[in-house]
This record gives C-alpha cells, sequence and structure tokens, in this order.
C-alpha cells in the first residue's frame, strides 16, 4: 500500500460517520487485491471478507488463485474454502454471512475489509438491496438447460446479454446455473438486475479501494502469466484427483474459468498449450467485464 493510499485511508478512518464504515477492495482479477487486503487489514487490526463466487468452494485452490495459509500473515479470513462444489450460494446467502461477520467486528468496533471479484456479492452487502422472493420455475429451466445442453454456456450467455446486459457483466458464461436464474428472473417474473437496487448510495460509510491502475495491456499480460504459472503449479493434476474422487464435471464448483477447461483438456478435446491459451483469454474477457462493473465505484 502506498503512501498517499495509507494517508487516505487513514483521514476516513478519523472522519466522524454515523454509519458502520467498511472497506471494498475490488477489482478484475489478477490486479493485486489479496495483497493490498492484507496490508489494509494489517494496518486496520481487523479480519478479511472474502467476496469471490469462486474462491468460496473449498476444493478449488490453484485455478482460482485463492490465498494459502501461510500467506495470511496470521489475518483471520472468512468465506473463503468453505462450500462443498455441490452446493449452491445465492448473493442473498453472502449477504447474510458477510453481515454476520461485519456485526461481530463493529461490536468489536474493528472496520471489515471485504476484498474480492464478484461485484454482485459487494453490491448485495454494500447497497440497500431487494432480494426477490421469487421462486424457481422447473419447466422453464429445464427448457434452459436442454438449450445450454445444444448451444452451449456461451450461447445461453449471449440470450442473456442481449436482453439485459448489465446483468451479463456480472456472470461469467460458465456459470450457467446463474445465467439461467438471471433468465428466469426476466423472462418469467419481468425482473432485471437494475430492478434489484433500491439506492445508489452505500448503507455504510463505505471506503472503496482497488490495486487496478486502469493500465489495462499490463492487466492482461499478469493474467497470461498468471494462468500459465497456475497450469505450471499443479491445475491439471488438480482437476484430474478431483474427477477421480467422484466429482461429477456438472458441480456448480466446478464451473469455474480454468476447471472447464482443463475438464475439456482432459477428455481429450484439445492440447495443453491449447487449453492454456483458452484459459487466459477468457480470464481476460472475464477481467473486462469486471472492469465495466466496477466503474461505478471509482472515487
Amino acid at each position: 500500500m502506498d503512501v498517499m493510499t495509507a494517508a487516505c485511508l487513514s483521514a476516513w478512518i478519523d472522519r466522524a460517520s454515523d454509519a458502520p464504515k467498511l472497506v471494498v477492495i475490488y477489482g478484475p482479477t489478477a490486479c493485486g487485491k489479496t495483497s493490498l487486503s492484507l496490508d489494509v487489514a494489517e494496518m486496520l487490526g481487523t479480519e478479511i471478507i472474502g467476496a469471490d463466487s469462486r474462491q468460496i468452494y473449498a476444493d478449488l485452490a490453484i485455478g482460482t488463485g485463492k490465498i494459502l495459509p501461510e500467506e495470511m500473515r496470521d489475518i483471520p479470513h472468512h468465506l473463503i474454502g468453505h462450500l462443498p462444489l455441490d452446493r449452491r450460494y445465492s448473493a442473498g446467502e453472502f449477504k447474510t454471512d458477510a453481515l454476520t461477520i461485519c456485526d461481530r467486528l463493529w461490536a468489536e468496533e474493528k472496520i471489515p475489509v471485504v476484498c474480492g471479484g464478484t461485484g454482485l456479492y459487494i453490491d448485495s452487502l454494500v447497497y440497500d438491496f431487494d432480494l426477490p422472493q421469487t421462486p424457481a420455475v422447473p419447466e422453464y429451466r429445464a427448457e434452459a438447460e436442454a438449450y445450454r445442453q445444444s448451444h452451449g454456456n456461451e450461447a445461453l450467455w449471449k440470450h442473456l446479454e442481449s436482453l439485459d446486459p448489465e446483468a451479463a457483466t456480472t456472470i461469467h458464461p460458465n456459470s450457467y446455473p446463474f445465467v439461467i436464474r438471471a433468465l428466469e428472473l426476466l423472462e418469467v417474473y419481468g425482473l432485471r438486475k437494475s430492478d434489484l437496487t433500491r439506492s445508489n448510495e452505500p448503507v455504510y460509510d463505505t471506503f472503496f479501494l482497488s490495486p487496478y491502475t486502469g493500465d489495462r495491456t499490463g492487466l492482461y499480460e499478469r493474467i497470461d502469466r498468471r494462468v500459465a504459472s497456475m497450469f505450471k503449479e499443479g491445475l491439471v493434476d488438480e482437476v484430474r484427483i478431483l474427477l477421480n474422487h467422484g466429482c461429477s464435471p456438472d458441480l456448480p464448483g466446478l464451473a469455474t474459468i480454468g476447471y472447464v477447461e482443463t475438464i475439456s483438456h482432459l477428455r481429450g478435446d484439445r492440447d495443453l498449450e491449447e487449453t492454456i491459451a483458452l484459459v487466459q483469454q477468457k480470464n481476460r474477457n472475464y477481467a473486462k467485464r469486471q472492469i465495466t462493473w466496477f466503474r461505478k465505484y471509482a472515487g
């Protein structure tokens, strides 16, 4: 953390506020959020709450860039690596779980640090969100799943993008259960992502902080290096072990960039070099969508 950022953070801490204080560290994949969150949490003497829809799964380590225990500097981390791969997890559940942790920290006169790249998770916590109580419609979901099976994840996501671009920016094509849910809300209940937000102002006194500088070229280079490193560290073996232990490729947790493509590689669909290049490209595409989503936090 640079001197100017530390000074701004200190000034914000000293500023009186009627609302509880909250630090949100956000940005696209591979921009340096984890390192910054450690510096900030260390400065504040507090704890970190993960806001990443992929790192939340217990058995995904290498391909999600999950922080290792020895890298945590003895800082407590929450909502990282605690879900089984067969568990679906919503933004509403994240809000409930994160608020429980925040309430405890505020009671201890600590400022929670939320760190992650899943914009919908962050929004659900920071803003006054009206999360609809809309039951699933099995007939619609079966129809959407049949379309996905016939045309692929990307085609299903493109359909959502054509109807609700804002919702599409928050969901990766591989996260098809969330794509189907967004389409269900739109086509069955007539609800768009923008309909769910009741307030444009944060509920809490929120300090938004990002390590991303706007250097898109530099970010893409870091993404490419990071993906290459993941494969050198054993991503293929990690996926192979999961499959050999009976994990179905269709589990919600495995609908993750890097894992989907590696499963396809292990099936013989493409060689390793092509797989690495594809994962790099999909991560760059995902980062582009994250950048678009996070523009509203700037400043």
